[in-house]
């Protein structure tokens, strides 16, 4: 008899068909495990609500006058703030976890030569998420607070309220976040042939255009938090089409492998 083993190696997990209902309770099993990890996590920073919210606001503390303070206008704010910054550490201290399962539900239907591609995209995703959010931090706002609290006149007295600035931080972490995933998407798309090579290099006029128009609608209206975020943009998508060839290349060399 044939021996079939060395052809299923490339052939999807889920090969066999899977009723509906198997795949919605496998769905809502995955989903179940992601808000586990999230409320484990959230449970676990709670004791660090403080420092936390310590370490967010630090930026911009450092730019305010010696002795001054953040304001709660809100009522509840100062309950508020505070676990929202919990939450956010929460998902993104969670996030391996959330990604892993996600993996585990999709992972099935793919070949053994697309696994080899995305997982190692998986892992990129998160380590470039976590520099975008380090870029935000130490680089964009302590600049921009900086330059916000030195711009301000004499008569203005530069006291954020904490809800306000805990949402503008929050939303900054995550825009840049998902600014710095550009090259990772860059491969994916070429690699798994969504989009040629050539494509994305044509499209590159029209994404100088759309970067500088996406950091004019995040950032503040200045002109040094938009290029802060438009020229990283730019820059990360170009370091995604030169990593491309390299992707392509090997998923050319696997499918050609399991052909063979």
């Amino acid at each position: 008899m044939p021996d079939n083993s060395a052809h299923e190696s490339h052939l999807p997990e889920g090969d066999q068909a899977m009723p509906l209902m198997d795949h919605v309770r496998e769905l809502r099993r995955r989903f179940f495990y992601i808000f586990l990890g999230l409320a484990v996590a959230t449970a676990a920073l709670m004791p660090l609500m403080r420092p936390l919210f310590d370490l967010a606001s630090k930026p911009l503390m450092e730019a305010l006058p010696k002795g001054a303070q953040m304001l709660s206008v809100g009522v509840v704010a100062p309950v508020l703030a505070p676990l929202k910054v919990v939450l956010f550490g929460a998902f993104f201290v969670s996030l391996p976890l959330t990604v892993y399962q996600i993996w585990k539900f999709v992972s099935p239907g793919l070949f053994l030569r697309e696994k080899k591609t995305v997982l190692p995209l998986i892992f990129s995703s998160m380590v470039m998420f976590a520099l975008g959010i380090a870029y935000c931090y130490f680089v964009v706002f302590g600049f921009l607070f900086k330059f916000i609290a030195g711009f301000a006149p004499d008569s203005i007295s530069f006291a954020p309220d904490i809800d306000s600035y805990i949402s503008f931080a929050l939303h900054m972490f995550l825009a840049f976040g998902l600014t710095f995933e550009v090259p990772v998407a860059v491969v994916l798309l070429s690699a798994s042939g969504i989009v040629t090579l050539s494509g994305l290099k044509r499209f590159r006029r029209y994404l100088i255009v759309l970067s500088f128009g996406a950091a004019a609608v995040i950032t503040p209206p200045d002109v040094a938090s938009q290029l802060m975020m438009a020229l990283p943009l730019i820059a990360l998508y170009e370091l995604g089409i030169l990593l491309s060839p390299l992707f392509i290349r090997k998923a050319r060399a696997e499918s050609e492998g399991a052909q063979a």
